[in-house]
């Protein structure tokens, strides 16, 4: 893998995984479903984000098997959010 490819993955995931975190401190403060499952949704997605290079690299899946596999991820991880944003909020249906 490229030095740079390498890095701009990084960066990537670090980035998910401060939205993330920012999502989950949400959650602690609201006690909102929807921003835990933003935050799941986040780290899916950032998880995503680096495990084709891995798989590919490290696992020695192919190219293409590798793409398939972290698409499902980052795909998973999307609709966590969708399900965050559109989903029913348990705190809000007690109001």
């Amino acid at each position: 893998m490229h030095p740079g490819l390498i890095v701009a993955k990084l960066v990537t995931m670090v980035l998910g995984f401060l939205i993330a975190y920012q999502a989950y401190r949400g959650y602690r403060r609201s006690n909102s479903q929807s921003m835990l499952y933003l935050a799941v949704g986040f780290a899916i997605i950032s998880f995503g984000a680096i495990v084709e290079g891995i798989l590919f690299d490290v696992v020695g899946l192919t190219f293409h098997n590798a793409g398939t596999v972290a698409t499902t991820i980052v795909a998973i991880g999307m609709l966590t959010i969708l399900y965050a944003l559109y989903g029913r909020d348990s705190k809000k249906m007690e109001d």
